[in-house]
């Protein structure tokens, strides 16, 4: 499953500069939802600070779809090295409790859900419905 994702978020990854302010793709995202559509995103980096993560990307474009239950996620840079960073994460698992089962390649072979990459998780403690 995982190994689809990567493989399509490889095929994106590879910083390109647009001018001197800007660079994109140095990540990239892909994640799969528990519908089976697979959505995807870049990064982007400014001079500025206010680029955005690959995941963040990938999100937009689900949420644009109307889902928000993902079932795995990846994100990559060029050489294919997995760096799904923490805020990503937990805007992951902001959108809906079930993704906290969500599987999240963390390093070359190695899965986990995100349950276990955010175990003291601050949410649990909320009466939130989400």
């Amino acid at each position: 499953m995982t190994n689809k994702l990567k493989e399509i978020a490889s095929g994106l990854a590879g910083t390109k500069t647009l001018n001197d302010f800007v660079e994109y793709a140095g990540v990239a995202a892909a994640i799969e939802t528990v519908a089976g559509n697979i959505y995807t995103g870049i990064s982007i980096d400014t001079a500025c600070s206010m680029g955005f993560c690959a995941e963040h990307s990938a999100v937009a474009e689900m949420l644009k779809h109307h889902e928000f239950q993902v079932r795995a996620f990846v994100a990559v840079d060029a050489a294919e090295m997995p760096s799904p960073c923490g805020r990503c994460r937990e805007l992951i698992s902001q959108l809906a409790k079930t993704n906290l089962d969500a599987i999240v390649e963390v390093k070359n072979g190695v899965f986990k859900s995100l349950k276990e990459l955010l175990p003291f998780d601050w949410k649990e403690d909320l009466d939130r419905n989400w």
